[in-house]
């Protein structure tokens, strides 16, 4: 728990910013019409790779003592991972709204 505070501590900086970018992505998507919440989202899931090459590169330059940012860094690859891949099956159910459907034959 003492490493976890000390982490939070020596990172405040990185904290507040994390909490200003959720506040601003909330106010950002509530001034977005209804119409285009799926569309923006797909999109926005399948640029989150940029998070996957982050956290490789933090887990690369880690020292292999430091645990905490081992694991998150971890953590921001599975989650980054399944956001993109999330991304990608939400862009194509939705672009497969939009293809034309055969005819049925009575």
């Amino acid at each position: 728990m003492e490493a976890l505070l000390a982490f939070a501590y020596e990172h405040m900086d990185m904290i507040y910013i994390v909490i200003l970018s959720i506040i601003l992505g909330i106010e950002v998507i509530e001034s977005v019409p209804a119409v285009l919440h799926t569309p923006l989202m797909s999109g926005a899931n399948a640029i989150h790779g940029v998070v996957i090459v982050g956290a490789i590169i933090v887990m690369g330059t880690a020292s292999p003592d430091n645990i905490i940012a081992l694991i998150l860094g971890f953590l921001a690859v599975i989650l980054g991972t399944l956001n993109v891949v999330g991304g990608f099956v939400v862009t194509d159910r939705m672009l497969d709204m939009f293809k034309k459907k055969p005819a049925k034959k009575d």
